[in-house]
C-alpha cells in the first residue's frame, strides 16, 4: 500500500510563518506573491503523496503582473472581485504543484 503522510513541524511553521509575516509587513503588501509561494513550498517540501514528493515549482516573480490586475479589478468592483481572485491565486498554485 503505498503512504502518504505530513512531515512539518511546528517549529517549521512558526519559522515559515514568521518569514511571511516580515515580508509581507515589509514590503507593504507587495510582497504578497513571494508569501504565497514560501507558504506552498513549505507545504509541498513536507508532503508525500503514494510515496512521491510533492514539488511546488512557482515564483512570485512569475505571478507577480497577475496579482496587479487582479488587485487593480478588486479595487475597480469595491473588493467583489477578490471572490475570484482567491480562485486564480489556487489555479496557480495548482499549476506549479506537482508529484516528483
Amino acid at each position: 500500500m503505498n503512504e502518504s503522510k505530513f512531515t512539518g513541524g511546528v517549529l517549521g511553521l512558526i519559522g515559515t510563518r514568521l518569514k511571511i509575516m516580515f515580508l509581507y509587513v515589509f514590503t507593504l503588501g507587495i510582497g504578497l506573491p513571494w508569501c504565497i509561494c514560501i507558504w506552498n513550498k513549505w507545504i509541498a517540501d513536507h508532503t508525500v503523496i503514494d510515496n512521491k514528493q510533492v514539488v511546488f515549482d512557482g515564483k512570485g516573480s512569475q505571478v507577480f503582473g497577475s496579482f496587479v490586475k487582479w488587485w487593480l479589478l478588486c479595487f475597480i468592483t469595491g473588493g467583489i472581485y477578490m471572490l475570484w481572485m482567491k480562485v486564480n491565486i489556487q489555479k496557480w498554485v495548482t499549476k506549479h504543484t506537482h508529484l516528483q
